[in-house]
């Protein structure tokens, strides 16, 4: 049985040494690239993401991976975003007042969170929906969260035209925010699954079964 391949987007958005290693060892074969046939052709693409909003679209610019990723989706081919890699993903991001635009695949704004501690760094639960398939035997378990910035509002009357989103949440400090996203073949997490431990490697090896 082939082993699958999964493209980690180079785009310079910080280092991505760890999520390459635990995709690895989930079993699958990894290539951090920049080349847009390589990612576009892969198995599977993972979009990381570290830092600001407007400096991780501009590295996604940079390498016209905003037109890649909307090739896959076109394509069927699935596409998972990690923390800023899924908050690039929705219409606009607003940091220290500055408005960017996303790549639009979902509605929303990325905005900064309304707790009394940000930014928010450690273990969460999360409340998936009925039926995820991406927390598929996973229960109650927890995740590794580290960022200032979230979805706080979901406009389901936006969704787009793949499918249902099924939105999963959590709250830190009384706020609560998008934690991870399914979308066809589209999912992403706000928080580090290659962080999270055995939860989080559950969590890559469901993503893997969908490629």
């Amino acid at each position: 049985m082939s082993r699958h391949l999964v493209a980690v987007l180079d785009y310079g958005s910080g280092n991505v040494r760890s999520v390459v290693r635990a995709v690895e060892r989930t079993g699958a074969d990894v290539v951090l690239t920049a080349d847009p046939t390589t990612a576009e052709t892969a198995d599977g693409l993972l979009v990381p993401g570290v830092g600001a909003f407007e400096a991780c679209m501009r590295g996604l610019r940079a390498v016209d991976g905003v037109r890649l990723i909307e090739r896959r989706l076109i394509a069927g081919s699935p596409v998972l975003g990690i923390c800023v890699g899924m908050q690039i993903l929705f219409s606009e991001g607003i940091e220290h007042g500055v408005r960017t635009e996303g790549c639009g695949e979902w509605p929303g704004t990325v905005e900064r969170l309304q707790a009394p501690v940000v930014p928010h760094m450690g273990w969460n639960t999360v409340e998936p929906p009925e039926g995820s398939r991406m927390f598929a035997g996973l229960s109650d378990e927890h995740f590794y969260f580290v960022h200032s910035y979230g979805v706080r509002t979901w406009p389901i009357h936006e969704a787009g035209p793949l499918s249902t989103p099924q939105v999963t949440w959590t709250e830190h400090g009384g706020d609560r925010f998008v934690a991870a996203v399914e979308h066809g073949p589209l999912w992403a997490t706000q928080f580090h699954p290659e962080k999270s431990a055995d939860a989080g490697r559950q969590l890559l090896q469901n993503w893997l079964a969908t490629l």
